[in-house]
């Protein structure tokens, strides 16, 4: 189990209660906290004012029933978790060991008894009063007087709720139930204590993880990367494609252990004989084989230093769409305003036919980006003067021109978002002129080339990250360009 330090049925105030020092503060500040931590879904109307004999803050529960305000706990930093699950709950135990482990650091630090919650779910909510089965991590509850209710369904009256309490024999999971503020203090360990473990199960925890061969702990092998994976997507610092995937690959090994609990399960109960057995079998091989692929999928983007080399394969081969259908190449054009004045210029300077030329058809744009996904081989993209500021990726596959209708300085495209690469190139032969492109507080580079040849001249980067990543297979030429705050 954890250190000896848990004594007195308390845990150490520094590593349960949320900690602000000065470093912290400065580098938290409240308003960032409370929009990277603070679980949308669940509250609204929070206070943030200091309570009297507790270090935690309390919200009121959203809905229209008034229920007491609850304690405010899902703000947590990434160290105050990581430190909790391995100094004090999980320590060095194994995937099969989880939840005796829990269970002993709840019977250190929980209220048995004598605390109320509200019992949460998509459905409901309801005031719920609480004693507590460690070992099952469930609580027995009774409903509170006097009876709070809020639900989404009308018919959810006093005796469907105990109706259906009475059906879960009265016991519920600890991570459905939210604690009822109070502000003696009394309740902070209990209340945090529960937020650790709904976390846990919430965002660590697979349930074939006690499957998984213990050859080293839980902790290093699955607690650290899912966390800090957990806390990079939250803070913008993992390509959002890659997010998606991670999600879906997520979902698809979950529902194949699905089945093969199901097939296994089937198994048992079969004739050792029966040719249902045998096809039952190999469909069972089919799935563990498809899972095993899954979790090494998983593994591999939870893995912070493989998941970018991870990301970096997605984005290479992203396929070009190639020439239009029609064989018409497009012209667009893009400004968030677009004025008479400005409407005459491009018209002489850029979008004048010359005798005998094909007819070229013209679009309107209000952002770049949006352009730039319409864009077939053979396209221009011309941006008029002014700032524009996106939140994806300029992924460039086909032969096309991106240029700017005046001075770099005059149009500016600015990255928003920390995870994702700024432009990425992978088209035959790719043209962009006269841009300044700037780029904050990102962990990709502002442009990587990963085939073809791309051209850049008279343009501007702007970055705080690696610049320009240029694969082996690639071709890059800068004329008269600049870069900037490369590391």
């Amino acid at each position: 189990m954890a250190d000896g330090s848990l004594t007195g049925g308390g845990l150490e105030a520094a590593a349960m209660a949320p900690e602000r020092t000065g470093w912290a503060a400065e580098q938290e500040p409240a308003s960032l906290e409370k929009g990277l931590f603070q679980d949308e879904d669940s509250c609204s109307d929070c206070s943030y004012r200091d309570k009297p004999g507790s270090s935690l803050q309390s919200f009121m529960p959203e809905g229209k029933t008034f229920f007491p305000e609850i304690f405010q706990t899902n703000q947590l930093l990434f160290y105050e978790r990581f430190r909790a699950y391995q100094d004090y709950i999980l320590a060095d135990c194994k995937a099969s060991e989880v939840q005796e482990f829990t269970a002993e650091f709840l019977e250190k630090v929980l209220e048995p008894s004598g605390w109320r919650a509200v019992w949460h779910t998509n459905v409901f909510k309801v005031l719920v009063e609480t004693d507590v089965d460690f070992a099952a991590l469930k609580a027995v509850v009774r409903l509170a007087e006097p009876y709070l209710c809020d639900s989404q369904v009308s018919t959810f009256t006093m005796e469907c709720m105990k109706e259906l309490l009475d059906l879960k024999e009265h016991r519920l999971p600890l991570q459905e139930l939210w604690v009822v503020f109070d502000d003696s203090g009394v309740f902070d360990q209990t209340a945090l204590a529960i937020e650790h473990v709904r976390f846990f199960y919430q965002n660590i925890w697979r349930s074939w993880d006690e499957e998984e061969e213990d050859e080293y702990d839980y902790f290093v092998r699955c607690v650290e990367p899912r966390l800090r994976l957990h806390y990079d997507i939250l803070e913008d610092r993992v390509p959002s494609g890659l997010v998606v995937d991670y999600r879906n690959l997520l979902s698809q090994c979950e529902e194949s252990y699905r089945k093969f609990l199901n097939l296994r399960s089937s198994l048992s109960n079969c004739n050792s004989d029966s040719e249902q057995e045998n096809i039952s079998m190999v469909e069972g091989l089919k799935l563990y084989s498809e899972m095993e692929q899954l979790k090494q999928k998983l593994k591999l983007i939870e893995n912070p230093l493989l998941r970018y080399v991870f990301g970096y394969q997605k984005n290479s081969n992203i396929q070009a769409k190639g020439v239009r259908p029609s064989g018409q190449k497009i012209t667009h054009v893009v400004s968030s305003t677009m004025v008479a004045g400005l409407l005459r210029s491009l018209l002489t300077d850029r979008l004048c036919q010359e005798p005998g030329e094909e007819e070229r058809e013209i679009q309107f744009h209000s952002d770049p980006l949006s352009a730039i996904n319409a864009c077939f081989e053979g396209d221009t993209v011309i941006v008029c003067p002014g700032h524009y500021v996106v939140h994806g990726t300029f992924s460039i596959a086909d032969s096309i021109e991106l240029e700017g209708y005046g001075l770099p300085d005059d149009i500016v495209i600015e990255k928003r978002g920390k995870g994702d690469t700024f432009v990425d190139c992978t088209g035959a032969d790719i043209k962009i002129s006269s841009i300044k492109f700037a780029q904050h507080d990102a962990v990709e580079g502002i442009l990587i080339v990963h085939r073809g040849k791309t051209t850049l001249e008279n343009c501007v980067l702007q970055c705080e990250t690696t610049g320009v990543t240029v694969r082996t297979s690639a071709e890059f030429l800068m004329k008269n360009s600049d870069l900037y705050g490369a590391k």
